[in-house]
């Protein structure tokens, strides 16, 4: 709708670029018609005046250098005929020298009667020393013309007519040229104010096209630079530069912005880890702190004088507070790890080697619950991670299938097998024992929880392991779970033989 009004105002504009310049044309038009009609005959008479005063000058000559000759009379007639004049020539009893019309003859009565009607009139547009000159109106004929009346320097009266029709003739017909041309002119204007119009209004056109456009933030189009330099095209060039400035500096709000919002996230997930930090700290220290306290105290009150009881008492709140301290460093590994604040150091070793290292350390543990291990890979098996890391994953595993593996067919047993597969490798991890219910498999990956929180303690667990595994393999991208066997439940893990695969 926007962009249809700014057409709209665009072609307003041109029309009224047309009208104001037909009018100005038609004015210019109007005002040489007028001009014509008031100004032409004044100009016409001015300028017939100096004519006739001219003529005298060089007939008055004429005489006093060749006197009344045959000769002299062929110049006077040339100089009647080029001028259009009709020139008569008289002595003191008014008998004709030479007149150049034979119609033209004024006697004494009639000239009296000119002068008569002259002076009513007032229609004297020269009189000076001998010379005078007037607009005259025939009695007879009512035809208006102009009257040089003069007297020689030989003593001759010399009388030049000139009709005024031959003006207003002059005026009729310049007028009528003057409308011709002006329809003409008029018509040819208009074609050209048209053509004018349009390379006026379409950079116009364009540039609102390119306002509208960077009004959306859409900085591409551009004003094509033409070669006439005038101002639309300047300000076409100074639009161009304010579009690459403002997306300059567009790109670089965003760029800050994109900064900006990463440091609020950053800053929000710092405080969110802090205060689940606190949370889950002041949660998992309460039992351990008040075994410690109850302990304490009654070390301090002497509540048995044995010296087995009192190092029982001791071993209590050494063994409480270890397990603080591996709580705390757990949870701040985790927090770590899900907030993506740990880097990983990848590298490539032997998977293979690495679960036989952590069956070893899991060693005492396993002749203590009586659990059996079946692993039988011998084929070196190179993978691309963190060896610190995956070995947790894969001892997290191992001691959550010791603590739950159970009796089947009188035996306890844990099996560990790797699937190789294209381009990653699979660890599995099955226990015997009680399958998980189906609720709890996904929240066994949860942080603090306990399926059997009555033996949890007496095991040594802190409800993290799991949830440390989850957080290190989704730093990977890579798949694991756990799935609900026939006699048991398997744990698995997927990571990738080559660099290329990782996804960090």
């Amino acid at each position: 709708m926007k962009l249809n009004k700014i057409r709209e105002n665009v072609k307003s504009i041109r029309i009224k670029l047309f009208l104001t310049l037909a009018a100005a044309v038609t004015s210019i038009i109007v005002i040489l018609i007028l001009s014509n009609n008031i100004v032409l005959e004044t100009f016409f008479l001015y300028s017939k005046q100096k004519d006739l005063i001219d003529v005298y000058e060089r007939i008055n000559l004429f005489y006093k250098s060749q006197g009344d000759s045959e000769k002299m009379r062929e110049e006077l007639s040339k100089i009647a005929i080029s001028n259009n004049f009709d020139i008569l020539i008289q002595k003191n009893n008014y008998i004709n020298v030479y007149t150049s019309n034979r119609e033209f003859g004024l006697s004494n009565i009639e000239i009296n009667k000119i002068l008569e009607s002259t002076n009513k009139q007032k229609d004297t547009l020269y009189n000076k020393e001998n010379v005078s000159i007037k607009k005259i109106t025939d009695i007879k004929t009512n035809l208006k013309y102009i009257l040089l009346s003069s007297k020689l320097d030989n003593g001759y009266f010399l009388y030049i007519k000139l009709p005024m029709e031959s003006i207003y003739d002059s005026v009729k017909i310049s007028n009528t040229f003057l409308y011709f041309i002006g329809g003409v002119t008029i018509l040819v204007s208009a074609v050209i104010i048209l053509f004018i119009s349009r390379r006026f209004t379409d950079p116009i056109l364009e540039l609102n096209d390119i306002a509208q456009a960077m009004a959306k933030l859409d900085f591409s189009k551009k004003y094509k630079e033409a070669e006439t330099g005038d101002e639309i095209n300047n300000l076409g060039q100074s639009i161009n530069e304010m579009s690459e400035k403002l997306e300059m500096t567009i790109k670089r709000l965003r760029s800050s912005n994109i900064e900006l919002e990463r440091d609020i996230e950053e800053k929000s997930k710092i405080d969110e880890m802090r205060k689940t930090f606190i949370s889950d700290v002041s949660h998992e220290l309460k039992t351990p702190i008040a075994l410690i306290q109850g302990y304490s105290e009654g070390l301090i009150e002497n509540v048995n004088n044995d010296e087995e009881n009192r190092k029982f008492y001791a071993e209590v709140i050494l063994d409480e507070a270890n397990k603080m301290d591996r709580l705390v460093k757990q949870l701040l590994e985790l927090m770590k790890l899900e907030y993506g604040k740990r880097e990983f150091n990848n590298s490539k070793f032997n998977i293979t080697e690495l679960i036989k290292e952590v069956i070893r350390k899991s060693k005492v543990m396993l002749d203590e619950k009586k659990v059996a291990v079946e692993f039988n890979e011998t084929k070196e098996l190179q993978v691309y991670a963190d060896e610190f890391y995956i070995e947790q994953v894969i001892t997290n595993y191992i001691i959550n299938a010791i603590k739950h593996a159970e009796e089947i067919n009188g035996q306890k047993s844990i099996k560990i097998y790797i699937e190789d597969k294209q381009e990653n490798i699979r660890v599995n991890v099955f226990n015997t024992g009680k399958n998980i219910e189906e609720e709890n498999l996904s929240r066994i990956w949860n942080r603090f929880y306990k399926e059997d929180t009555s033996r949890n303690r007496e095991a040594g667990g802190s409800g993290i392991g799991l949830a440390l595994v989850k957080a290190i393999m989704k730093n990977y991208k890579k798949e694991f779970g756990v799935e609900n066997k026939e006699n048991g439940v398997l744990f698995y893990f997927e990571l990738d033989k080559t660099k290329y695969n990782i996804q960090m």
